[in-house]
Parts: C-alpha cells; sequence; structure tokens
C-alpha cells in the first residue's frame, strides 16, 4: 500500500468513523486496514484517531490531516481528470437542507459549472429524509450522523450548533449554569423526519456529550424555523 492508497484509507476511515466499513468499501481485510492506519500514524509520528469500542473519531491532528488528504487526492484527481478522454456529463440531482444549500453549495457553484460544462444540476431542498434510490437522487447533503451504512459518505465540514434563548425568557426562568440544571425549562422542539420524535440537545462537556429532552409547547419539523 503505497502513500495515497494510506491517505485514501484514512479519509475513509475518518468517513466511514469505523474500520470495518471503511475497509469493506475498498475490499481489504479489517486487519489490513488497522495495521496500514497505525503504521501511518507512526510514520507521522502523532495520533491521528482517537479509537472506541463503537466508533472512530479524529484528534486535531487528525482532523488537520484528514483536511490536508482532502486536498491532496483532490489535486491527483484532478490531475489524471485532464487525461482522461470521457467528459462528465448528463444531469446530476442533489438534495440538501435550504441552510447547508446556501452554505456549502451555491458559493462553489460557478467553479463546479465551469469545470464539468457538460453537467446540468437540478437541487431539491428540503428536511425530510430522502429515499435516493426511489427517488433518483444522486447524493445528499446533510448534517448529524448518517444511518445507512451501506450509503458512501464524506464529511463536508463541522458545524458548531449553540442553544439560544432570549433575553425575556432567560429573565422569566433564569440562566441554567450547566446541561444538569436544566429541570424546569422549556425548549422549541425539532421534530426528526426520520423517527418523528423531537431530537434531544446535546451539550458536549469535555469529552462527555449530555442530551437531554425539555418539554414544549412548540414543535416543528424545519431546523430553519427551529432556529
Amino acid at each position: 500500500m503505497d502513500r495515497l492508497d494510506r491517505m485514501r484509507l484514512f479519509v475513509r476511515v475518518v468517513e466511514r468513523r469505523n474500520f470495518t466499513a471503511a475497509a469493506a468499501d475498498l475490499g481489504l481485510p479489517r486487519s489490513t486496514a488497522t495495521e496500514a492506519i497505525k503504521q501511518l500514524e507512526d510514520h507521522l509520528g502523532t495520533r491521528l484517531l482517537d479509537r472506541t469500542t463503537r466508533h472512530v473519531a479524529t484528534t486535531l491532528d487528525g482532523q488537520a490531516y484528514y483536511e490536508r488528504c482532502l486536498f491532496i487526492l483532490g489535486e491527483v484527481e484532478d490531475a489524471e481528470a485532464g487525461f482522461r478522454s470521457a467528459e462528465p456529463r448528463g444531469l446530476l440531482r442533489i438534495d440538501a437542507h435550504p441552510l447547508l444549500t446556501q452554505r456549502f453549495l451555491l458559493p462553489g457553484l460557478p467553479v463546479f459549472l465551469e469545470r464539468y460544462p457538460e453537467i446540468d444540476l437540478h437541487i431539491g431542498q428540503g428536511d425530510r429524509l430522502v429515499d435516493l434510490v426511489r427517488e433518483g437522487v444522486d447524493c445528499v447533503i446533510r448534517a448529524g450522523e448518517p444511518q445507512d451504512s451501506g450509503m458512501i459518505m464524506r464529511r463536508l465540514a463541522t458545524i458548531s450548533e449553540i442553544t439560544c434563548a432570549s433575553p425575556g425568557y432567560l429573565e422569566r426562568h433564569g440562566v441554567p449554569a450547566s446541561p444538569d440544571a436544566l429541570d424546569g425549562h422549556q425548549a422549541i422542539g425539532f421534530v426528526s423526519s426520520r423517527t418523528g420524535e423531537v431530537l434531544p440537545l446535546e451539550f458536549t462537556v469535555g469529552t462527555k456529550v449530555h442530551r437531554a429532552t425539555l418539554p414544549g409547547r412548540v414543535r416543528v419539523n424545519n431546523s430553519g424555523t427551529a432556529a
């Protein structure tokens, strides 16, 4: 396995957050993938991944290396594509939340259209769970943890979330000092299109994630409205 192959494997492990799934995607035994990442860490002299029994996450160095790998592999792909006779063409169907469309898709659209003049785009926008096969959608842009491990996924960016309250609400109900002090508070509930249930609020304190589902009189199924 050469250096580029290790980069591709590392990127797939980060995106899949799982050695077994990443190895299967690339047609490798899990043991080979694990040993290759260990050799990569030894070569770089730093730990790239935090491993648990359930998932894999990047360290700070790992996240920086992941972003560099994406750039390098993209440059290699562009260099090779310049010598291929077949020009990509056809209709590409994309589905994305309106906020993600504005944040990640639209800024790169002019460059994409110039680079691929034979590709037409159909961009659907919504907050619901899309069945890619049944609805004929080629790719989706979503926030959160994907549930379908059979899909090929790539992390585009990391989005930070904050929990907000109006000054009037805090004046009436007080400011909670920690996630453990949320008893008696209410929140606007965001209903998951996948489960039909209100998603819990998530707070990261150190390395621990605290989840809390607060009561509320208003529930919405659009994250833009909830915000």
